[in-house]
């Protein structure tokens, strides 16, 4: 029956030509619905089967992303992309041979006879061809269809700012399994980590929140780089430390690695040496030596030493490179006096010194979220000359971070931060904080912190209106178990603005050289305290530190401009 003969129909007849439509509809739903059921459970079979057969191909099937890692300002130091990765069944491929000429034309970097080995195994059901093909390498090899030859989505980790921080992100493998930095501290918090930041209510996760800023990082790395080739040194590194929340703003070590390049087999110059080296900082640590015998009250500013003899301990002697009949504590302090602080740790005695250290934490290894840590080497035996000799930081290696955090607690007010390379608030620092020496020690060590840059060995590090004051330490290296009169380690730890601190950095050089205009000296004073000057000018500004200009400061600028404008 037509439309036509229809419209004319019974009404009874076009009830029942209704109803008989509505079943025809009905029937179609139900069959769509069971079909869909009926796909989706061949998938499952299949999905099954396949990891029956090759369960390394089901080991690799796309998994959950790894957090992105940001800067504190959101800028993306880590992330995931999806990739593809070639593999084979052996079984499947019918003429190895042509199978070879057609895989090597198309991807040039894979090697013939190892690729022949591989699919000459007609027992595997699975072999890699090449992890993380190119898109237009996956289309072509797609185009060849060769029987047995096929492609996994996997995940790629990529980096898009390249070497910057590279020794705090870190890495991770073709796997995606962290290696180094935060990226192998991710993964070794495990799922309790990863779960806390998932956005609620969603399968994916927030991204991991460094306390870097990378403007202030790239300063710092490329300060520091300046350094290593205006000083021909071997290496260097430098670090800027929050002092009130323990936070890493920057942390450079040179020379670093690309994290995007495929081969990562680090050189031992590679390695991240602000953490996972200790060194005798040298002369910085009596900084320590000066809070514990302040703290202790053993010594206070009115204090005088006799520093004109070599101090006679058993068969050694400790000198003074520049010596002073008798010099006040803050003399001491400014020209660096061997003499005068090791009769300071004298004075405090053996076991209050070894309290006062583990006090401060410089005892025990540093942890932090980045994995790679050294334990500082301490004297085998702790005896008064031990004492007396680590009190001026001889004999005694610890991380340069390490040092840099204790030296900011000892600045801070007096209380230990822990330091941290994830993004924290002030509020949660002083919850994890407490106190290690008495507010007015920190009040004194910020004055003397602060007269070296004026008028003693930190002079080179004032920045005019921040404020800077600071420790230099240049420790002679030990080459084959003896100190070498040639080989040295250069360093400098400050802080700004020193009537209030908020950042404390760190500069360090490996057996910087004298060059013309240093007088034929490679010690702190005339490399790692004018690259830390230079790195204060740049990061002051970014870090929102406001420049406060003393008249003394303004006559200072007058003159810079006058002579700027003699010369010009």
């Amino acid at each position: 029956m037509n439309d036509t003969s229809q419209e004319f129909a019974s009404p009874a007849n076009r009830g029942k030509l209704k109803g008989q439509n509505r079943i025809r509809l009905l029937g179609i739903a139900f069959t769509a619905f069971f079909a869909a059921i009926a796909v989706q459970l061949g998938q499952l079979t299949l999905l099954h089967h396949a990891a029956a057969v090759n369960p390394e191909l089901a080991a690799h099937e796309p998994r959950q992303p790894r957090p992105d890692i940001v800067d504190r300002n959101g800028v993306v130091m880590a992330t995931d992309i999806s990739v593809s990765s070639l593999y084979a069944d052996p079984r499947k491929i019918l003429d190895v041979d042509e199978a070879v000429e057609s895989l090597t034309a198309n991807i040039p970097d894979l090697d013939a006879k190892s690729l022949r080995e591989k699919l000459k195994q007609p027992g595997r059901a699975f072999v890699w061809l090449k992890r993380q093909v190119g898109p237009e390498q996956r289309d072509a090899i797609y185009n060849l269809g060769i029987p047995g030859v096929g492609f996994v989505e996997e995940r790629k980790r990529v980096y898009p700012e390249g070497r910057l921080g590279a020794h705090t992100v870190g890495y991770v493998d073709v796997d995606t399994k962290g290696i180094a930095g935060v990226e192998k501290f991710l993964d070794d918090q495990g799922a309790l980590y990863t779960a806390s930041l998932n956005e609620p209510g969603t399968h994916t996760s927030a991204p991991a929140e460094l306390a870097m800023d990378t403007r202030v990082q790239q300063a710092v790395t490329d300060e520091v780089s300046k350094a290593i080739i205006k000083f021909k040194a071997k290496s260097g590194g430098g670090i800027i430390l929050n002092v009130e929340t323990g936070e890493i703003i920057a942390l450079a070590s040179l020379p670093d690695y690309n994290p995007n390049a495929e081969d990562k087999h680090l050189t031992s110059d590679q390695q991240n040496k602000m953490t996972s080296g200790v060194y005798e900082l040298g002369s910085v640590i009596k900084a320590v030596t000066f809070a514990m015998a302040l703290d202790s009250g053993t010594a206070s500013l009115a204090s005088h030493f006799a520093t004109g003899a070599p101090l006679q301990i058993g068969k050694f002697r400790i000198h003074d490179l520049h010596p002073h009949a008798s010099q006040s504590l803050e003399e001491v302090f400014t020209n660096s006096s061997n003499i005068g602080t090791a009769k300071m740790a004298l004075a405090v005695g053996l076991d209050n010194h070894m309290e006062f250290l583990q006090r401060v934490g410089l005892l025990e290894k540093l942890v932090t979220e980045v994995p790679e840590s050294a334990r500082p080497l301490l004297p085998r035996h702790w005896s008064k000359l031990a004492s007396a000799t680590a009190a001026f930081g001889h004999g005694f290696a610890v991380q340069p971070l390490q040092g840099l955090s204790v030296i900011a607690d000892l600045i801070n007010g007096g209380m230990a931060v822990p330091p941290t390379f994830l993004k924290r608030s002030k509020e949660e620092a002083q919850a994890l904080a407490h106190r290690i020496i008495k507010p007015e020690t920190s009040d004194t060590m910020r004055y003397l912190f602060r007269a070296n840059v004026e008028k003693g060995t930190g002079e080179k590090a004032d920045v005019l209106g921040y404020r800077v004051g600071g420790k230099t330490g240049t420790a002679e290296k030990v080459v084959h178990g003896h100190y070498s009169k040639d080989k040295s380690l250069a360093s400098f730890i400050g802080a700004f603005p020193m009537d209030h601190p908020k950042y404390a950095i760190l500069v360090m050089l490996d057996e910087p050289q004298a060059i013309p205009g240093t007088y034929g000296f490679s010690t702190a004073g005339w490399n790692a305290v004018p690259t830390a000057s230079n790195i204060i000018a740049r990061v002051a500004p970014i870090l929102g530190i406001e420049p406060q200009f003393s008249p003394e400061d303004l006559d200072k600028l007058a003159k810079q401009a006058k002579a700027q404008k003699k010369e010009g």
